[in-house]
């Protein structure tokens, strides 16, 4: 039965690759949806341009395949080519926007956290370390009927995304990093700032991975744009290796990093370059690496944040003093954490940080505490389904986490909030 099932993919494998290799008689062009999700970036849509929708058109009219390939590492077979499935098809603008009788047909395409032939990103091993890169992601769709072919993708749309400036870069003490921007569109007053640090497999040079290797740039969403207001600066500051790196190996926070000096006054230039920022409304938060260079900062600058919201921390409590708690308690910080994350394990880190921050007085220092990571929308990974359990900054992309330690809600003015509620409310004290 193996070797039946071998055969049988094997010439799947060969039909796609006819597929797209074939030469086709003028062969069209396409724009790609690169979606980001929970768990990271994947091509959800495809606009066939010059094609019109008609009554007749239906999914079992097209067949997609892709491609995906990389010259920086090895991507394993049976995720380097294969079948999409289409889901549904509607008239659209070039950019996959609904529009009756647009002059385009948009294919949305079957998305999953277990399907990674819909990834446009790689975690590949390179060298002495490990992270996301984007790789070359080939799309051939066919209409069987007519034998026409679209293979030629002339632009990609990234939603929230490309709304980021995304060419920033600072340098300090022979230091540079890279980093994404969001500038809210109409404010008519200050506004606040939300500071987002990427976890370890997001460093590099290019802010998209940092924003899309999980759903940070939500932050820039609508949803959670309307909580501050007129909405709020985001800044996601990229690390060219990894925020925990000490030079020789890595910290949880025994020794010194080699960037929270540099972040930092990134930071401190981002706010001069731009006066509408609220300096009293600054928020810093990061997941795992970046749950750690979070409390670094606000550690070592305890009187700069308005508040942290921090994932997975990856900071060891052992490491952190009793004079260091007693300042920490003065920030509103809101962790997120889960019961069965073997990365970051609670019982080293937060838990006990928490408990200590409670114990010395702490008013307003929160956290969520969840036995595992589910999918919140209930819909990709299907019922039942689980992450990995480092994956709690899941709860905070999605705005989400609503509960303390014990269980019971969070209450600002005697009302439960969610976590960027929360945040939004919170401002420095002169």
């Amino acid at each position: 039965m193996k070797k039946l099932l071998s055969l049988a993919f094997l010439f799947f494998l060969s039909f796609a690759s006819l597929w797209a290799s074939k030469p086709a008689a003028n062969p069209g062009s396409y724009t790609l949806v690169m979606e980001g999700f929970d768990w990271g970036p994947a091509a959800s849509k495809v606009v066939l341009h010059d094609l019109k929708a008609s009554k007749e058109t239906t999914v079992a009219d097209f067949e997609v395949f892709v491609t995906r390939a990389t010259s920086l590492g090895e991507i394993p077979a049976a995720q380097a080519s294969g079948k999409r499935t289409v889901v549904y098809t509607y008239s659209s603008d070039d950019k996959g926007n609904r529009v009756e009788n647009g002059p385009h047909l948009t294919l949305v395409l079957a998305v999953s956290p277990i399907n990674p032939l819909g990834s446009g990103i790689q975690y590949l091993r390179m060298g002495s370390g490990a992270s996301n890169v984007w790789i070359d992601y080939g799309v051939t769709v066919v209409h069987p009927k007519t034998g026409k072919t679209w293979n030629k993708e002339s632009a990609r749309v990234r939603p929230i995304v490309d709304e980021f400036d995304l060419k920033g870069t600072f340098t300090h003490e022979g230091t540079t990093l890279t980093y994404g921007a969001f500038s809210p569109k109409k404010i008519t007053a200050k506004a606040p700032l939300i500071i987002w640090l990427h976890g370890g497999g997001e460093g590099g040079t290019d802010p998209t991975i940092a924003l899309m290797g999980n759903k940070a740039f939500n932050y820039a969403s609508p949803e959670i744009q309307a909580l501050f207001g007129e909405g709020a600066y985001v800044l996601a500051p990229q690390t060219p290796t990894f925020w925990m790196n000490a030079g020789e190996g890595m910290t949880r926070g025994k020794v010194n990093d080699i960037y929270n000096a540099a972040v930092f006054a990134l930071i401190e230039d981002f706010v001069a370059k731009n006066p509408q920022v609220d300096a009293s409304r600054i928020y810093v938060g990061g997941c795992s690496n970046g749950g750690y260079m979070s409390l670094k900062l606000i550690l070592e600058h305890p009187s700069y944040f308005a508040a942290g919201y921090i994932s997975a921390l990856a900071y060891n409590n052992e490491f952190i003093s009793d004079a260091q708690v007693q300042s920490l308690k003065q920030t509103p910080i809101w962790f997120v954490h889960a019961k069965d994350d073997m990365t970051t394990k609670a019982d080293e880190t937060v838990l006990p940080l928490y408990d200590r921050m409670k114990k010395a007085g702490a008013k307003n220092v929160f956290l969520s505490l969840y036995d595992n990571v589910t999918d919140v929308t209930g819909f990709y990974g299907g019922k039942d389904f689980h992450y990995n359990g480092h994956w709690s900054w899941v709860y905070s992309h999605a705005n989400v986490a609503r509960t303390d330690k014990d269980g019971s809600p969070v209450l600002l003015n005697g009302r439960p909030v969610s976590i960027m509620e929360w945040t939004a409310a919170q401002k420095r004290k002169k």
